[in-house]
């Protein structure tokens, strides 16, 4: 007799990586649950415009649930729970953002702080039987040793996106540890890709370059980035879905993040382990949409780090798989869907 597949909740799921996430889920027969509260961060319309496509997608109509709340609201997500008894999670929703959480960390301690309690709380009562969540490479902070590795230090947050970012993985730990959840963090480095949040690089050079109006340049073009695919990361999470983190035998001094003796939690980077100076970037733009930027250079903004670069040997190790798009790639597939729809 054949066995059903485990159910999985992905929160966040009209997000830029919970909707590609939900999509690859369904084209391979899971039944997936989303929920969103679809805030007005940015676009509300662009956001909906996501759900449309996961609703296009195979399967949808058979595997697929959507339901329009808030992790900050507990009631909800344990009904949620309560009907689906979803075996896996994958945590996504959160407040995005380095710079904004300047302007309004309140939202930061909700979503990410109150909400993500909510999950493991959830996660706990429920039973769960494998916990993803999105951590960000932004934990490492102003940390100058590259690559970043996951047992470097991330103690020292230089954003308050950040420093929930590693309350996250801390607390993920500790109920990983009293309740037996096997937990997986994913740090996460500049994702970027068709349907991509309109608050990152990527988007607001596109459409700069495209409406001929000047780029904003920080640290005068003097930063580096991790970029990743969206696909890649997609492939990253399904991965670690169906490899749920085990208990280390031993307790290995020089990589602490990942085998820790008492708790199966694990932690891993998401990158594409070849940074790119954003001028460069700019440049496999403009030829790749056929239009010259207007470049406005200025200081580095608060909260900004100059340079990141994953060390993804672990994860590798753990799914087998490592994200590998190249830039050329990735900005052509990017600049493709771009063009396709902003003429629509």
């Amino acid at each position: 007799m054949k066995k059903d597949k485990p159910s999985i909740l992905i929160t966040g799921a009209a997000g830029f990586i919970g909707s590609a996430l939900a999509i690859k889920l369904l084209e391979e027969n899971n039944h997936v649950i989303g929920i969103d509260n679809i805030n007005n961060y940015y676009s509300t319309s662009f956001k909906k415009e996501r759900l449309s496509n996961i609703i296009k997608s195979p399967n949808s109509s058979k595997y697929w649930n959507f339901h329009k709340i808030s992790i900050e609201n507990k009631n909800q997500i344990f009904n949620i729970f309560e009907k689906y008894r979803p075996k896996i999670v994958v945590n996504l929703a959160a407040q995005a953002g380095v710079r904004y959480s300047l302007e309004n960390p309140e939202a930061y301690i909700k979503s990410n702080l109150v909400g993500f309690f909510n999950i493991l709380e959830a996660c706990k009562s429920f039973d769960v039987e494998n916990f993803i969540y999105a951590s960000s490479s932004s934990v490492y902070g102003g940390n100058k040793k590259v690559p970043f590795k996951e047992n470097d230090s991330s103690n020292h947050p230089i954003s308050l996106y950040a420093a929930t970012k590693r309350s996250n993985e801390l607390m993920a730990h500790s109920y990983s540890h009293l309740y037996d959840i096997p937990s997986i963090g994913l740090r996460f480095f500049t994702v970027y890709g068709p349907w991509g949040r309109p608050d990152m690089a990527p988007m607001i050079f596109a459409n700069a370059i495209m409406n001929q109006l000047p780029i904003n340049i920080f640290n005068f073009g003097k930063m580096k980035r991790d970029f990743t695919y969206i696909d890649d990361v997609v492939e990253s999470i399904k991965r670690c879905c169906f490899k749920p983190a085990t208990v280390s035998n031993t307790f290995d001094k020089f990589d602490p993040e990942n085998s820790c003796s008492f708790a199966k939690h694990r932690i891993f980077n998401v990158g594409n382990s070849k940074p790119v100076e954003l001028e460069i970037f700019i440049e496999l733009l403009e030829d790749a949409l056929g239009k010259k930027a207007i470049k406005k250079y200025d200081e580095l903004q608060k909260g900004d780090v100059i340079s990141t670069l994953s060390d993804t040997s672990l994860l590798t190790k753990w799914i087998d798989f490592t994200p590998s798009t190249s830039i050329q790639d990735g900005i052509l597939y990017f600049a493709k869907w771009f063009e396709n729809y902003y003429e629509h």
